[in-house]
């Protein structure tokens, strides 16, 4: 008998990917909860056992028979924007569906949450729950909730870093909407040097983990995904060589300096965007991609980045 996965989200960047994984590479029964069944890019009439659920977190009670016998969920829908409804989603929901799930039938749960919620030693960051963006902050609020619930040991939670992804038939994430916009200010950026780094990953590397997850255990049940980390300078000096610009001098764009911008320019700052400036090195310990597991990466560097934009 094929296992049944609920998948949350489908109809995201993150989403589109792993359903589509999911579609091509497994016979499992799917059942894919969607906002908006317009939205969907993918075929979802490929093969049998692929059922569109339309609907969102918010009435997810309405499929609680449903969710009873379900043996893998993949829980990637989150929300930002409104205060109440994000809240609402991402932690009240969130927890209700993951109790609808009956531990003798659920094998694995896959949560997705943020990277943001951690410091550079993969333990909670205070300041991600205190000052935090409303989406943050709920993401930690629902994280340290897991361990109260019946089916906590079934649970890996994965922490994406900065995601990129999407084309002609996946939705843009939103750094990589955004991407082609930063690439016309590289005639002024590659002129400076900035202290900081991060570790980035592209959706369908992600898909690929998570497909890898549901085929097989990890010792670990908390994964950062991220390529290996990169400074600020390295991604200024590559997009520039990248890109035929040539570096022949650069300033130091230092936190002193970036604060006169910011008061000079009457720069808006919440609490956390300024934490953020501060903290500069968004890194991890024990981070993990398709490599980490013997698989090919899609998209591991900046270069490859560039390329898969066509930039």
């Amino acid at each position: 008998m094929s296992k049944k996965i609920f998948v949350t989200g489908a109809s995201g960047c993150i989403g589109h990917y792993i359903a589509e994984f999911l579609i091509k590479d497994t016979d499992y029964e799917l059942y894919l909860l969607v906002r908006n069944k317009d939205k969907i890019k993918f075929n979802y009439q490929e093969r049998k056992g692929i059922n569109i659920v339309e609907g969102d977190l918010l009435t997810i009670e309405k499929y609680q028979e449903l969710l009873s016998s379900i043996n893998i969920a993949i829980l990637t829908a989150t929300a930002w924007g409104d205060p109440e409804i994000t809240y609402k989603t991402n932690v009240e929901k969130t927890l209700e569906l993951l109790n609808l799930l009956n531990p003798e039938n659920c094998e694995k749960v896959i949560y997705f949450s943020t990277a943001s919620i951690l410091g550079n030693d993969n333990k909670l960051l205070a300041e991600a729950g205190t000052i935090g963006t409303d989406y943050v902050k709920t993401k930690y609020q629902c994280f340290t909730q897991l361990k109260n619930l019946k089916i906590y040991d079934k649970i890996t939670t994965v922490f994406p870093t900065l995601v990129f992804g999407g084309d002609e038939n996946k939705p843009y994430s939103h750094l990589s909407s955004g991407l082609p916009d930063m690439i016309k200010y590289m005639n002024l950026i590659r002129w400076f040097k900035a202290d900081g780094s991060f570790h980035f990953i592209h959706g369908q590397d992600i898909a690929k983990v998570v497909t890898y997850l549901i085929e097989n255990n990890t010792k670990n049940k908390e994964l950062v995904l991220g390529n290996e980390p990169i400074t600020a300078n390295e991604t200024i000096t590559n997009i520039s060589k990248y890109l035929g610009k040539k570096i022949y001098f650069q300033l130091t764009l230092s936190l002193s300096l970036a604060n006169f911008f910011i008061k000079i320019f009457d720069v808006k700052m919440a609490d956390w965007d300024r934490f953020c400036l501060n903290y500069r090195h968004f890194t991890y310990q024990n981070y993990v991609n398709p490599k980490t597991f013997n698989l090919e990466s899609y998209c591991g560097n900046i270069n490859e980045l560039m390329k898969i934009h066509n930039i």
